[in-house]
């Protein structure tokens, strides 16, 4: 061992040869930082060499100095290899939290990129050559969707509800439905979000049932909100009572100075009932209906980047928009430029909407989805005698913490290989293929549902099914 150990080569030595000169080139590397991960390759190596589970050449070989630059290679390629990556979603679920939710259409995408790219008037006003706002860019198109006032764009719904109730209503109370309370994604309470705010939280009613007369007992001359939360992220079914919103709207209306505050959640700005697809109110109806402020997701139903919009009454916009806060929790350039891509296309209409790949994979019918299957399987039968499949019905999820009980008719392909488990099938299309790919797996079955697949991803899975 210690003979082994004494043969390692000097780091020195190995800086003049010509595969340290290589990797220089390859990795666009300066020699101080490759020489950096020269010396952490090496101390891998000893530790290896001491612990006995070095299972390369003998040190003091030509082949030991090729596996030197070998390992190093590899500690290069791993370093300096992005970890956030792409991945086919071949789940079905269309807002799958935790492949990044909503994916962007080419129109937002191609702002992003051109407004990444050069220089923007973010915070100028062009035409009176003096410093503008950033909230402006997204405004107008949000005030003629929704019909509101004002609007503006933080960084998520959370810090939406965060900064309406900091701002609104600090050391004020805000009365709420106990069946609203809800916890969202990562284990975040509204409760909690309101307790961090200052704001003092009014219970009523009952979990399952909560009536008009409660609201109206509990205001007094503290009230400062009557906030509503819409359950989007779960469904309580039965022995059940909530208060529509006109009513609290003309509650809060004839009580002095209390707002009316609705939490929508998901944000809908497209009527998915129209479809047959769940019950999600669309912000322009609340909006309509005199709510005096509303907040909402951009990266859900919305299909847009990660933002929390806020949309109401201009003197409440106003107020917020002055706030310090509105500074802490503000978006950057390429996020408004994201949404503003998004909101165009709800501007053009129905044509528009449909360029939004979150509409579009919601709204693709069963004959499009039976056709595609139907196709991928004889392909890849074609072309491989490793798989068994076969298709069958099964229901696609809308995701997100959206839309719970909706399930959408959907075809699902289910493979089993001659040799791998399903879960190998699956570790191996994740880890060893590029883009990853990422399925279900179902009683040691491969599960595919090319709702989520893309024309242009479905060839990439059949190759790396091919691959297998």
């Amino acid at each position: 061992m210690k003979e082994w150990l004494r043969s390692i080569p000097a780091v020195h030595e190995l800086q003049n040869h010509k595969q340290f000169e290589s990797l220089l080139r390859e990795n666009h590397l300066d020699v101080t930082q490759l020489t950096k991960q020269l010396k952490e390759a090496l101390d891998q190596i000893r530790s290896l060499l001491i612990n006995g589970d070095w299972n390369g050449a003998i040190p003091g070989t030509n082949q030991f100095i090729d596996d030197i630059f070998q390992l190093l290679g590899g500690n290069i390629k791993k370093q300096y290899s992005y970890t956030l990556e792409r991945v086919i979603n071949a789940t079905g679920t269309i807002l799958h939290t935790n492949l990044g939710r909503a994916r962007l259409s080419d129109n937002a995408i191609q702002h992003v990129v051109e407004t990444a790219q050069n220089y923007s008037n973010l915070e100028y006003k062009l035409a009176e050559g003096e410093r503008g706002s950033r909230h402006s860019h997204v405004e107008a198109l949000l005030k003629e969707i929704t019909g509101a006032e004002a609007a503006m764009v933080v960084n998520n719904n959370a810090a939406a509800v965060y900064l309406v109730l900091r701002v609104l209503a600090e050391n004020k109370e805000v009365i709420v439905s106990r069946g609203q309370l809800v916890e969202i994604g990562g284990s975040f309470r509204i409760s909690s979000i309101m307790e961090e705010s200052g704001a003092k939280l009014v219970e009523v009613g009952t979990t399952n049932k909560t009536h008009l007369y409660d609201y109206e007992k509990a205001l007094n001359s503290e009230t400062a909100i009557i906030m509503k939360v819409h359950t989007s992220n779960f469904k309580v079914i039965g022995f059940t009572k909530s208060v529509e919103t006109e009513d609290l709207i003309r509650l809060t209306q004839a009580a002095d100075d209390v707002i009316f505050y609705e939490d929508l959640g998901s944000g809908a700005l497209f009527d998915f009932r129209k479809h047959g697809i769940g019950d999600e109110p669309v912000v322009g109806e609340v909006i309509d209906m005199g709510a005096d402020i509303v907040t909402f997701s951009g990266d859900k139903l919305l299909g847009g980047p990660q933002a929390g919009i806020i949309a109401g009454k201009k003197k409440i916009i106003d107020i917020l928009k002055k706030h310090q806060l509105a500074r802490v929790v503000r978006v950057d350039k390429m996020t408004l430029a994201a949404l503003e891509g998004t909101l165009i296309d709800y501007a053009r209409g129905e044509n528009g909407v449909h360029n939004i790949p979150t509409i579009h994979d919601l709204l693709v019918s069963i004959d499009i989805l039976d056709e595609r299957t139907k196709s991928f399987v004889t392909n890849l039968l074609q072309n491989s005698n490793d798989f068994q499949a076969k298709i069958f019905p099964g229901t696609s999820q809308v995701g997100g913490g959206t839309m719970p009980d909706v399930q959408l008719p959907t075809l699902v392909i289910s493979l089993k290989h001659h040799t791998l488990t399903a879960e190998q099938v699956g570790r191996e299309l994740r880890t060893k293929y590029k883009p990853a790919i990422v399925g279900r797996i179902q009683k040691d079955e491969f599960i595919i549902d090319l709702r989520t697949v893309t024309e242009e991803e479905e060839q990439l899975l059949l190759e790396a099914l091919l691959q297998l």
